[in-house]
């Protein structure tokens, strides 16, 4: 990641956030431009380690970040070890407080997460990374009470939506109620220490952030700035980076790469554009292309596989990608299925129907119409039947040709799956469980 460091490149990153659909508020952006003319900014976006990955909502953050870099400005990249410990006040209700070891640990993994997205060490404007754990251990009570809450309105504090909604139902703690004095100290202290003159979040922290601008004007009298990205809803206004069977992790562990693939695979062409321009690092030209794809050939979906293609690479790496390229050709019949890995091979079939059996069962005889059963692909063993009859059943993508067929171990694959087929695109897994 080798970044410019002329005038022109700084200040073009507003220009390409603002075609990008990126900014939601500001508090200054020409004053912003300005600043960026003269020399590189110092910016910075914190991630609170309150699970132990980041997730899709943190990762339009992180590529922000990202796009200010490759302009030629310095990030810092905050991990909050203390504000992680009290939790960002949500509308829903209190959350549960972590233990500190859970936390320290959670602060680890999301550091390790953050280092592949930004470039560190020898370089002009190379990233920091640091964790308010750091500054704000030691602080006592006394001294932030005196130094820090005495700038803070409580009245203003109140006209936070998240607060608002929480006071009008079943009302806030004085520990999260105070997460706003602490992000504002956050940005005080990156102001003293490295001359953070910009920080970035999503659209719900624009009191958080502005809190912290207004701390620093009340303390040293200097002028910073906030930029917030908006939030991404799906078409339907829901929040983006949720599925039905939860949030998309970063993690590959929580979220696998096959998963993560599939996401944006199977992205609404309604939003896909949108999706585009804030998460792509494609050019302008390119996406609009990819745009004029969406709109006169939906149904090959070229823009959602470009779009799986670039961030499964950013955030897993090409190797990981290629992986889960093959096991989608080979689940389809374009590839070897014998080559799959276990892992790649259970996160394909995880939203297929699958089935589990016992190896005692196994050893019993296991018929391929049975098999089709168990995993519901079909409606019960006479179904199978007739439809291995009817030539339409395979085995690993070998049809099978004997409705009465028995399964065998040379059939399984890595983790002892087994994969059926029910016609040209209905699949299901069959595993079989070692003792």
């Amino acid at each position: 990641m080798n970044s410019p460091t002329d005038a022109a490149s700084r200040t073009a990153v507003f220009d390409d956030l603002s075609w990008r659909g990126l900014i939601a508020d500001s508090t200054d952006l020409d004053a912003l431009r300005e600043q960026a003319s003269a020399g590189p900014v110092t910016l910075y976006c914190g991630f609170d380690p309150t699970a132990p990955s980041l997730h899709m909502g943190n990762l339009l953050q992180i590529l922000t970040v990202r796009r200010f870099q490759l302009a030629g400005h310095r990030p810092l990249a905050l991990v909050g070890g203390a504000t992680g410990l009290i939790g960002d006040p949500k509308e829903s209700g209190e959350r549960t407080l972590n233990e500190i070891e859970v936390v320290h640990e959670w602060v680890a993994r999301i550091r390790g997460q953050l280092e592949r997205f930004f470039e560190f060490g020898d370089v002009p404007n190379a990233a920091v990374m640091v964790n308010n754990y750091d500054w704000t251990v030691g602080l006592s009570t006394l001294e932030f009470l005196r130094d820090v809450g005495k700038h803070f309105s409580v009245n203003r504090m109140l006209d936070r939506e998240a607060v608002a909604a929480r006071l009008a139902a079943q009302g806030i703690s004085y520990t999260e109620f105070s997460y706003q004095l602490l992000q504002s100290y956050d940005y005080l202290q990156l102001h003293q220490q490295y001359d953070c003159t910009l920080q970035t979040g999503g659209s719900d922290q624009w009191g958080n952030i502005t809190a912290g601008v207004d701390l620093i004007r009340r303390v040293t009298t200097h002028r910073v700035h906030a930029l917030t990205t908006p939030l991404v809803t799906k078409a339907d206004g829901t929040k983006f980076g949720k599925t039905e069977s939860g949030t998309v992790w970063l993690d590959p562990a929580l979220t696998s790469p096959y998963a993560f693939f599939q996401f944006w695979l199977g992205v609404e062409d309604s939003i896909t554009s949108t999706l585009l321009r804030m998460f792509s690092f494609r050019t302008h030209d390119e996406i609009v292309a990819l745009e004029v794809e969406i709109a006169e050939r939906p149904h090959e979906r070229a823009a959602q596989r470009a779009l799986a293609e670039e961030l499964t690479d950013l955030v897993h790496g090409e190797g990981e990608r290629r992986k889960v390229q093959a096991a989608a050709a080979a689940l389809f019949g374009k590839g070897d299925v014998a080559e799959l890995d276990e892992a790649t091979l259970a996160a394909a079939l995880a939203e297929a129907p699958s089935a589990e059996i016992q190896q005692t069962e196994w050893a019993e005889g296991i018929t391929v119409a049975d098999a089709l059963a168990r995993t519901g692909l079909v409606a019960g063993k006479g179904a199978g039947r007739r439809t291995i009859s009817e030539g339409g059943a395979s085995v690993n993508n070998v049809r099978v040709a004997d409705e009465n067929a028995v399964l065998t171990d040379d059939d399984l694959l890595a983790g002892g799956w087994i994969l059926l087929r029910r016609g040209r695109r209905h699949i299901g897994g069959l595993r079989v469980l070692t003792a």
